[in-house]
């Protein structure tokens, strides 16, 4: 009988030949000390996606969707074709760097309460990204339409974004953004996955609130890092998926039935210390 896997690595692609074979290459160097089976999910790519990364991974797993179904849905195809302990969730612009995913997975082997951890994104540059926030409000995210200078004055965006926290030390977080998270396989079974009405964002804060509630928690982790070139078509023009997004965090909100105060989950949890 094989050995199960440790890893299922779930990439979704759309269009992303620019940045996936970078990505491939990473995981297959990390997967080289955990055994790992590699899920691509395709969603409609009118470029060479699949051809590049099939070309870097030839023993991956394809599933081929004849249009954009979204990240939520397309995410839990792969999800569901999953035989590892815990599911990665990886975006085609990321690069790991060594022992990144060894760190994760030691991690989550130490914390049997843990349902999912991020690594610290970094840009190319290596500045760091705040992929570690709070759960979002309204005001917060009418504020991040402002330059990142201006919001560092403004004590609601500081608080929503951590943008005063210490990067450097692991901690439990309200949510970590879906460019990368391992998730334990159980949990995400359990919570049912990521909500498929969200076509794209915000279906990762609404997994990790639903962790949080369901007794579960979600960290933040350093020593983990992760090159993040955060491709994100919202922030390029006004758009259909612009929209989406828009119509997807405007359920969100509905869904959890908050505006201006958060819910007092996840990082303010009495029980969770930073390490």
């Amino acid at each position: 009988m094989d050995r199960p896997y440790q890893i299922s690595a779930v990439i979704l692609t759309w269009n992303s030949a620019r940045h996936i074979e970078r990505a491939m290459m990473a995981l297959r160097q990390e997967a080289a000390r955990i055994r790992t089976e590699v899920i691509v999910v395709d969603n409609g790519s009118l470029d060479d996606s699949i051809e590049i990364a099939t070309r870097v991974t030839p023993v991956a797993q394809v599933v081929r969707n004849r249009k954009n179904l979204g990240v939520a849905r397309g995410r839990n195809q792969g999800a569901r074709l999953a035989r590892g302990t815990y599911v990665l969730f990886l975006d085609s612009d990321t690069e790991m760097t060594p022992g990144s995913l060894e760190a994760t997975v030691r991690f989550l082997d130490d914390h049997p309460t843990v349902a999912a951890v991020g690594p610290k994104l970094v840009h190319p540059e290596g500045t760091v990204q705040d992929s570690a926030r709070k759960f979002p409000t309204v005001p917060g995210k009418l504020l991040r339409v402002l330059p990142l200078a201006w919001r560092r004055r403004l004590r609601w965006a500081v608080d929503e974004e951590m943008l005063d926290v210490d990067r450097s030390v692991a901690r439990p977080v309200d949510y970590v953004i879906g460019a990368c998270q391992l998730i334990r396989r159980s949990a995400l079974e359990s919570l049912g996955g990521l909500d498929e009405r969200m076509f794209y964002g915000p279906e990762d804060v609404d997994f990790c609130l639903r962790a949080w509630r369901a007794g579960w928690e979600v960290w933040y982790l350093p020593t983990a890092v992760v090159v993040h070139r955060e491709q994100r078509v919202t922030y390029r023009r006004v758009s259909v998926l612009t929209a989406r997004h828009a119509v997807a965090l405007a359920y969100y909100f509905w869904k959890h039935r908050y505006l201006w105060h958060r819910p007092r989950v996840g990082s303010r949890v009495p029980r969770a210390r930073a390490l």
